[in-house]
């Protein structure tokens, strides 16, 4: 009887065991692993396309990510409610108006998740003095959705070839970024 038990066990580790590696290939994580670890040099970013936001800045000029087609992108969502995200902003002034091989990006959501309306949002930001952030309005939180969003600031890390490698919650020092993007083609 107990023999009997035992393999029982057995059985059902084994299906378990293999209902997961089922998992794991139908969601494509076993076929991007290893194209990723078969791959050298600039063949690619392990990951799944960016989404192809299409947004304006605080001059209603439209910006897109096709935009920065063939470059390195970095994108900082963030609130204006958000103690963290607004105490990062020297940071991230700083890291925009420096030289580097991928553009950055932020992202502020009017009229989502509590954000102020577009208007009064840009209002605000014009009288804070971050000449170098380059924000883009995401209104009623459209892309913030796409893109995953569950709190602020969300730092993303999209590749050259437009796949979306990185998603980091909290903030994110400058050094942290440079360090992330070394490793992005």
């Amino acid at each position: 009887m107990a023999s009997k038990r035992k393999w029982a066990w057995v059985a059902g580790v084994a299906a378990i065991v293999a209902i997961g590696f089922w998992g794991l290939y139908s969601s494509g994580a076993v076929q991007r692993a290893a194209t990723s670890s078969a791959a050298s040099g600039l063949t690619g970013n392990a990951g799944k396309p960016a989404p192809s936001f299409r947004l304006t800045d605080l001059q209603n000029r439209p910006v897109a990510l096709a935009d920065f087609k063939g470059q390195k992108v970095y994108v900082k969502y963030w609130a204006s409610w958000c103690p963290i995200c607004l105490a990062g902003l020297d940071e991230l002034n700083q890291l925009s108006g420096e030289p580097h091989d991928y553009k950055v990006l932020s992202i502020v959501s009017p009229a989502f998740n509590g954000e102020q309306s577009r208007d009064d949002f840009v209002n605000w930001f014009s009288k804070r003095g971050y000449g170098n952030v380059e924000v883009l309005l995401d209104d009623g939180g459209t892309w913030a959705k796409e893109f995953g969003v569950k709190g602020y600031p969300t730092s993303y890390y999209i590749g050259s070839d437009g796949i979306l490698v990185k998603g980091a919650p909290g903030h994110q020092s400058n050094e942290a970024i440079e360090q992330a993007f070394q490793t992005i083609h």
